[in-house]
């Protein structure tokens, strides 16, 4: 394959819901340690070290996008972090929150300034281990839903609404203020490292939302409404990151503005469906099956992708092909390898790059 130089604006194009002129690549993020199997080289021990290590981790992780023919690499430090964790969204956590006195007595005013001292030199980091041509997607990791989870787990949050109504509704209001906060950081310090700006907040499982639609509607989707004006300010593309089935919600999530999605699993619709629907509004990331990506094989793999790329890779918009979640710890590198090799045949069969 020719080499490969990376360009940011591919990306761009595809978010604003434009046809690329070269279709991207994009993942929702690279598992460390397949990363480090294909490249050859330690990654994880740099994320630990100092400045100078945590920037040449990220020329690593660049290196390793361009080797696979990646415009951007994603990038986010999760606000969890400040929390429990993310023992709360994984349901080991206490409930944090549980009476007017905890939300009260909460260090809400500290919060901003622990994220800061904690990922201040991660955020260094980016900006100096860049390569030419790439930027990265993402930002504050975690969404609204997720870091109150980090508060109180998803079976207490049920309990908390019936038990203190009062306290779960201003306990949304805390979350949503705290996390406008940590973007406002963001975007005021590190706008310039990221091409499109992100978080992942899953709203759903495989048969409809993880709350009631209205309480979305009125507790989580005006908290992404601020993140996503303060991102349109900065005449930027915002994408939403959201597991399952989500339709219920997809309409008002398109009207506050969102650019494009990312995230979808066969058992719930194929990414044709999401294009068919949605191609005409947003942006669609994503597309390749996880499932395969663990249990295939390398021709399986190259026929989907390029039987995927067939129907909706031209004339549908903005679309980013990449994994439907995100390259994890089980995602058989070869697999991962064949992935990105289909894409870039398909690109010089059709975008000559």
């Amino acid at each position: 394959m020719p080499t490969f130089e990376p360009d940011y604006e591919h990306i761009l194009q595809a978010a604003w819901n434009q046809e690329a002129i070269r279709l991207p690549l994009y993942e929702h993020g690279f598992d460390v340690t397949v990363v480090e199997t294909i490249l050859g080289e330690e990654v994880q021990p740099l994320q630990q070290g100092n400045l100078a290590d945590k920037t040449e981790a990220i020329r690593r992780i660049g290196r390793f996008a361009i080797r696979h023919g990646y415009d951007c690499i994603p990038f986010e430090r999760g606000t969890v972090g400040i929390i429990q964790g993310g023992q709360g969204v994984l349901g080991h956590g206490t409930s944090l929150i549980t009476s007017p006195q905890e939300l009260q007595n909460y260090p809400w005013d500290k919060k901003r300034d622990e994220y800061i001292a904690l990922y201040r030199e991660d955020f260094e980091a980016l900006r100096r281990g860049l390569p030419p041509g790439m930027k990265a997607v993402g930002g504050i990791g975690y969404g609204v839903f997720e870091t109150l989870q980090d508060f109180v787990p998803y079976q207490e949050l049920a309990l908390l609404q019936v038990d203190e109504p009062q306290v779960w509704e201003q306990l949304w209001i805390k979350v949503g203020d705290l996390y406008a906060s940590l973007w406002q950081w963001v975007l005021e310090n590190y706008s310039d490292c990221f091409a499109v700006c992100r978080f992942g907040d899953d709203l759903g499982f495989r048969s409809s939302t993880l709350l009631n639609p209205q309480d979305i509607r009125t507790h989580i989707l005006p908290h992404y409404r601020r993140v996503i004006d303060q991102v349109h300010a900065l005449d930027k593309p915002f994408l939403l990151h959201s597991c399952g089935r989500i339709y219920d919600v997809m309409d008002d999530l398109i009207a506050l503005g969102i650019n494009a999605k990312h995230s979808n699993e066969d058992a719930i619709d194929p990414f044709d469906i999401w294009v068919t629907r949605y191609g005409d509004k947003i942006g669609n990331f994503g597309g390749v099956e996880m499932n395969l990506l663990t249990n295939g094989t390398v021709a399986e793999v190259k026929h989907y992708v390029h039987d995927l790329l067939q129907r909706v890779a031209r004339g549908n918009g903005g679309i980013a092909i990449g994994t439907g979640n995100q390259v994890s710890s089980y995602t058989k590198p070869e697999l991962f390898i064949a992935m990105t090799e289909a894409v870039r045949e398909w690109r010089g069969e059709h975008f000559s790059a």
